[in-house]
């Protein structure tokens, strides 16, 4: 047997606050998604502003994060460069999405949506940096 960490609500709070003193320092509004290693939410944040559409979208990033073990970005590059079949595998392919991974584990991830999706995946990536 193995033992692997495990996200906690404290870890979310803090992973949502750097990912959003970001988005604030950026003046973007975004919507923040957080799920654990079965993809399931853990938190959900919708800025002042955010679009309608990004609550739906951020936790599909974070999930597509957790089912590969991959930034969303990857499925993206894929799609624009050509390997159209990855649009009916069962993630979302657009950047803004990135893993947690800790000692080689993939435990949870961070989604954002709501501006361009390099902007998101910035967003993303400071959250999981509080981590």
């Amino acid at each position: 047997m193995r033992t692997i960490q495990q996200l906690t609500l404290e870890d979310a709070k803090r992973i949502a606050a750097a990912a959003e003193a970001e988005a604030v320092a950026k003046s973007w509004a975004v919507t923040i998604a957080i799920c654990d290693a079965g993809g399931h939410p853990l938190w959900l944040q919708r800025m002042d502003g955010a679009p309608l559409m990004s609550t739906t979208i951020a936790p599909d990033k974070a999930r597509t994060c957790v089912l590969t073990g991959k930034p969303s970005k990857v499925y993206e590059d894929m799609v624009n460069n050509g390997r159209y079949a990855a649009l009916r595998l069962p993630v979302v392919p657009l950047e803004g999405g990135e893993p947690i991974i800790v000692d080689g584990t993939v435990i949870g991830a961070v989604g954002v949506s709501g501006v361009k999706a390099g902007e998101d995946a910035i967003v993303a990536r400071a959250g999981v940096a509080a981590l």
